[in-house]
């Protein structure tokens, strides 16, 4: 359940015009009132505030320390503080969870559930009223209207989805009928988000989690020789539909600057900085610039967080990396691979490395699943709830 809110938190609170009017204030109440809500049921879950170690979690409180110290200029206003108590609870909310972090799969299996309900919800939204699941000021992609969503959240979602599904089918914990239940639908909702981000993460995170398993499940190397044979089809066959599908009817000036988004990162890279500011950032904000989203973890770092978050953030970024690299071959170490890569691929061109976001909540579950038990572990860490 506290991992369920934490997923309702991070849903946020813009995106399409919804069916029913829902004011954004009233959206916000739900989303932050997830948040305690996940908070207090950890804490009382853990109530001796017993944590298992993570460099991870480490890491990111560095990285929340650092935002607090730079949010103090008030530079982005009190909001910047108001942001940083939010990042605050969430990760004290992730430390009070790491107490049942021992590598298994129910996390995995909450989060598919978690987010597919999430995508019913779209699905409805869509059958009620679908000019508004696919308006006209979003280039008629699939949108939220149940809830406000925006289509990179629905593409990222979807692919999530059908990631870890195939990589719980692929290692025998999730039967066919049950994972193609799931897959189909979800890659359908995937197609009409028209979401390249979230297509190119979900390619690139399935691959390498397939390689990872190349030398110890036959059915990973089949699966692996059938994508690539599929892909080789695709292209030749379906080059023209593919072409379409990414460029979305966008002109190649468009396509090239990813969708204006270039024209952000200048006019950010550009703007004069203060020695503190270039070292520290200018503290939390709304992920925009000058009225436009920055669209880029990496930048979005930089200017709240400065040269030393983007460290800190590669730094939890390469310990995963490597923790990942170094654990035997399962099922788990799979799915967080693959979650891994995604949030890679994903941050050249979606924020939320920095904050409070599902990219956090997604390294935060390949964290769990890396976790190694040592068998003289204390007992009260060995407890289930």
């Amino acid at each position: 359940m506290a991992w369920t809110l934490l997923i309702v938190n991070t849903l946020g609170s813009t995106g399409a015009k919804t069916v029913i009017p829902l004011p954004r204030s009233v959206s916000q109440l739900i989303t932050m009132g997830a948040l305690g809500a996940a908070f207090l049921i950890a804490l009382a879950l853990n109530s001796r505030l017993r944590v298992r170690p993570s460099a991870y979690l480490f890491l990111l409180t560095l990285l929340l320390v650092l935002s607090i110290v730079a949010s103090l200029n008030l530079e982005g206003g009190f909001g910047a503080l108001f942001r940083c108590f939010r990042f605050t609870l969430f990760l004290s909310t992730l430390w009070l969870l790491t107490r049942w972090w021992d590598g298994g799969l129910d996390l995995v299996r909450q989060h598919i559930r978690t987010y597919g309900a999430v995508l019913v919800t779209v699905v409805i939204g869509f059958a009620l009223s679908p000019g508004n699941a696919m308006p006209f000021e979003y280039g008629g992609r699939l949108t939220g209207t149940l809830w406000p969503l925006t289509p990179p959240q629905v593409g990222q979602y979807a692919a999530v989805v059908i990631g870890l599904t195939t990589l719980l089918w692929l290692g025998g914990k999730l039967d066919r009928r049950n994972a193609l239940i799931v897959i189909v639908p979800t890659f359908g909702i995937l197609l009409l988000t028209h979401t390249r981000t979230a297509m190119l993460g979900l390619v690139a995170g399935t691959i390498v989690a397939l390689m990872s398993q190349w030398m110890s499940s036959a059915r990973a190397r089949k699966v692996f020789t059938g994508l690539v044979l599929g892909g080789v089809f695709a292209v030749v066959v379906l080059g023209g539909l593919l072409q379409t599908w990414f460029l979305r009817g966008q002109s190649e000036e468009n396509f090239s600057s990813l969708t204006g988004r270039a024209k952000v990162w200048d006019a950010l890279l550009d703007a004069p900085r203060t020695t503190l500011e270039y070292l520290f950032g200018v503290g939390l904000t709304d992920k925009s610039y000058d009225g436009l989203p920055i669209d880029s973890s990496w930048l979005a770092v930089y200017h709240e967080q400065g040269f030393v978050g983007i460290a800190i953030v590669a730094a939890f970024l390469l310990v995963l990396v490597v923790v990942a690299v170094l654990r035997p071959p399962s099922p788990a170490r799979a799915c967080a691979i693959f979650l891994i890569t995604y949030c890679l691929s994903a941050s050249y061109t979606e924020a939320g490395l920095g904050d409070a976001s599902p990219y956090l909540l997604h390294l935060a579950l390949a964290a769990s699943l890396l976790v190694r038990v040592p068998a003289d572990e204390p007992e009260f860490l060995k407890e289930t709830a």
